[in-house]
């Protein structure tokens, strides 16, 4: 039978998932002496898409402490990444030590997402977080004047409770679970995609520098297949492109769609010639969403429930880490000054929007057709440094002088209106009592 009753624990922060930008802000404060928890709807370990680290990765991860620890994990390291054309012409392998350092920056990793995020949950119980698994967050606990509370939650048992804290933290990734509450969440634009992808064991991979390279293989109408090599000889390869290309002819298998699309690139179709798929395959849609703000009083929103981009350029896992370290600097200032109204996070919030209207830019015009980033360096060399900087995930920079010189070749979409904190408490969910 469940046990219905409803009990309140109270802590510093709260946040809600435990993915890479949740476990780094709690990370972060607990190493301050923040009295933190996480609320995890799922056991871990748990599957994850999104398994390529770029270069800027490193940053947070050395400020959290993890770069010891992938130093010494089996994950394949990754130096570069390199682009094919359909007929299986291959660029030359991207190397990040051209332009970065090589020990640090410059080598990164393709990671089995189940094991880096229970990494990323161990290290967060180790600096001090409580980590609580299999809690599934039913709503937002709310004060008489509208700012949040807390949340109501039911664990593995159906036991009822309620936690409070002085701030409460989305971390739930692309579900965005308040901002959907909060009507917040806007579609981009343009930038909406489907993804098929599955694992095959025993195929093909370069081998040396280039065994852990990050392959983008084109196929007609802008659609791309990624293939990242991971440990245990395994391979994550899928196709991202318009739903109306990929289901064309009415066809709407996902195993059909993904086996025709292999034999739209050459280099695709040779190296998942040889060894074994794992017959299962993941599909998702919708890619790039975006949250109006980035919080409101009691509430803050870290990584893909703040925004997600289209994964073309691995930004999303730099992007979750770097909120993640952001959010927790920030909070624990706020928490020392006894201060976390929402214009403590205007900052945040101003540079995780340009950080994504950044990349934004480059998959806008890596989408348009006719379009190539090659024109734009042969005509200014200097862009290609650039378009490294931003690509590899340094993309709080002032890139003014690439935007000029890629609107000489494409139409760039203007900056979104999002991200400001919410001064008043957003009105649309009825107060606790």
């Amino acid at each position: 039978m469940k046990n219905n009753s409803t009990h309140s624990t109270d802590c510093d922060v709260l946040i809600i998932g435990a993915g890479p930008a949740g476990t780094s802000t709690a990370a972060i404060l607990a190493e301050y002496g923040h009295r933190v928890i996480v609320l995890e709807r799922e056991k871990f370990p748990r599957y994850h898409i999104g398994e390529s680290l770029i270069p800027f990765c490193f940053g947070p991860l050395e400020r959290l402490g993890m770069i010891p620890k992938l130093r010494e994990s089996a994950f394949v390291k990754k130096y570069s990444v390199c682009f094919v054309q359909p007929d299986g012409r291959a660029s030359q392998p991207f190397y990040f030590f051209n332009r970065y350092d090589r020990e640090t920056i410059a080598q990164s990793w393709q990671v089995v997402r189940s094991e880096f995020d229970q990494m990323m949950v161990d290290h967060a119980r180790e600096r001090g977080a409580t980590v609580r698994e299999q809690v599934t967050v039913k709503s937002l606990v709310r004060g008489a004047d509208g700012r949040v509370l807390g949340v109501t939650a039911t664990d593995s048992t159906g036991e009822t409770v309620e936690i409070r804290a002085q701030l409460t933290i989305d971390a739930t990734g692309k579900e965005a679970l308040t901002s959907n509450q909060l009507g917040w969440r806007l579609k981009d634009p343009y930038l909406n995609k489907i993804a098929i992808w599955t694992y095959y064991d025993g195929s093909t991979r370069g081998t040396g520098l280039d065994e852990g390279q990050t392959t983008v293989a084109f196929v007609p109408e802008k659609g791309w297949f990624w293939h990242i090599p991971q440990h245990n000889d395994r391979i994550s390869v899928g196709i991202v492109a318009e739903g109306k290309y990929l289901t064309r002819d009415g066809v709407k298998d996902p195993e059909a769609i993904f086996q025709r699309e292999i034999g739209e690139n050459a280099w695709i179709k040779d190296r998942l010639s040889t060894g074994q798929c794992t017959g299962e395959y993941w599909v998702t849609s919708e890619y790039s969403r975006h949250s109006r703000h980035c919080a409101s009083p009691g509430l803050l929103l870290v990584g893909d429930a703040f925004a997600f981009l289209d994964p073309v350029f691995s930004s999303g896992v730099m992007l979750a880490l770097k909120s993640g370290v952001m959010a927790g600097e920030t909070i624990h200032q706020g928490l020392v000054d006894g201060d976390l109204s929402p214009g403590r996070f205007a900052d945040y919030g101003t540079q995780m929007r340009t950080g994504v209207e950044n990349m934004r830019k480059l998959v806008y015009a890596f989408y348009k057709p006719d379009f190539g980033f090659k024109d734009v360096v042969d005509r200014h060399p200097e862009a290609a440094a650039m378009l490294t900087d931003c690509l590899s995930g340094d993309v709080n920079k002032d890139f003014s002088q690439l935007w000029t010189w890629l609107e000489e070749h494409v139409e760039l979409p203007a900056d979104l209106p999002y991200g400001a904190p919410l001064e008043i408490p957003p009105p649309s969910l009825a107060p606790a009592a």
